[in-house]
C-alpha cells in the first residue's frame, strides 16, 4: 500500500518512465568493492536497529520518484539492496543519478510495515564506480523465511498464474487499481499470482511504472489463468509486496 504523499506533485515531476528507470538484465561486473573507513557492510547495515545512523555505499538500481528535492531510490552492492525514501537531493543531482551510479548515503535506518529502508532526509555524494545487478531468481525461494533476505533486490519470478481478485462490483478480475479498486488509471496495479497453491499479491507501483509503461500495460492485459513471467523488486508490505517492472507470458 502506498504511503500517503503529495500524488500530483509527485506523478508530474521527473519521475522516469520504467523502461528507463529499472536496471536491465546486463551485469556489468564488479571487482572487489571494499568498503571506504567508517562505511557499513550490508550484513552491518542489516544489523544496525531501527533509529540508528548509518553510512553505506551502494548502487543506483532504479529511480522511483522525484520531487520537492526528495528522491526515493531502489540500490543494490553485490551483497544486498537498500531501499532509500525521500533522500534529500536536488533535480539537478536526481538527473546525474544514472543506472549503476555509485553513491555513499548518510542517514537513519526505519522500518515501515516490515520494509527495511533508509529514512527520509538522507544525504549522499556521489563516487566512481559503477555495478548494475543482476536479476536474481527467488521463485523457490516463495514462502520461505529465507526470501527476506532478498528484500529490495532486483529479482524474478517464473511460472506464476494469474488469480482473480474481486473489484468493488463484485466482479472477478485479473487486477484491481489500488489494492481496494478505488483507484483509477495511472494507479498502482494489484494483482494476484499464485504457485503451489499459496498466492501473493504484487503490485506495479505507479510512481516507479507509470500507464505510459509497457510492464503497466501488460498487467492491465492479463487474464485470470494467465502463466507469467516477472522481474521487479522485492519490496516488502507486511509481507512480500514485489514492484514488478516486467511481465511476459511464461517461458
Amino acid at each position: 500500500m502506498k504511503r500517503i504523499v503529495a500524488f500530483l506533485l509527485a506523478l508530474s515531476l521527473t519521475a522516469l518512465p520504467c523502461s528507463m528507470a529499472m536496471a536491465d538484465e546486463t551485469e556489468v561486473p564488479a571487482e572487489a568493492d571494499p568498503k571506504s573507513e567508517g562505511v557499513m557492510t550490508h550484513e552491518e547495515y542489516m544489523a544496525a536497529a531501527v533509529d540508528d545512523e548509518v553510512v553505506i555505499e551502494t548502487y543506483v538500481q532504479a529511480k522511483q520518484s522525484w520531487w520537492e528535492d526528495k528522491a526515493t531510490l531502489y540500490t543494490q552492492d553485490q551483497d544486498g539492496a537498500y531501499f532509500i525514501y525521500n533522500m534529500a537531493c536536488s533535480e539537478e543531482d536526481y538527473d546525474k543519478l544514472e543506472i549503476g551510479t555509485k553513491i555513499r548515503v548518510t542517514g537513519y535506518k526505519a522500518e515501515w510495515e516490515g520494509e527495511v529502508e533508509i529514512a527520509e532526509g538522507a544525504t549522499f555524494e556521489i563516487l566512481d564506480g559503477e555495478y548494475i545487478a543482476p536479476v536474481t531468481d527467488v521463485t523457490e525461494l516463495l514462502g520461505t523465511d529465507e526470501l527476506i533476505e532478498h528484500q529490495n533486490e532486483f529479482v524474478s519470478f517464473k511460472g506464476m498464474t494469474v488469480e482473480a481478485k474481486e473489484d468493488p462490483d463484485g466482479n472477478e478480475v485479473a487486477y484491481l487499481y489500488n489494492w481496494d479498486g478505488s483507484g483509477q488509471d495511472g494507479s498502482d496495479l494489484y494483482f494476484d499470482v499464485s504457485l503451489d497453491g499459496e498466492t501473493y499479491t504484487f503490485t506495479v507501483e505507479s510512481y516507479l511504472c507509470d500507464n505510459t509503461t509497457d510492464v503497466y500495460n501488460a498487467v492491465k492485459e492479463l487474464q485470470v489463468g494467465d502463466v507469467i513471467d516477472m522481474e521487479g523488486f522485492l519490496y516488502w508490505y507486511q509481507g512480500v509486496n514485489p514492484h514488478i517492472t516486467s511481465v511476459t507470458a511464461a517461458e
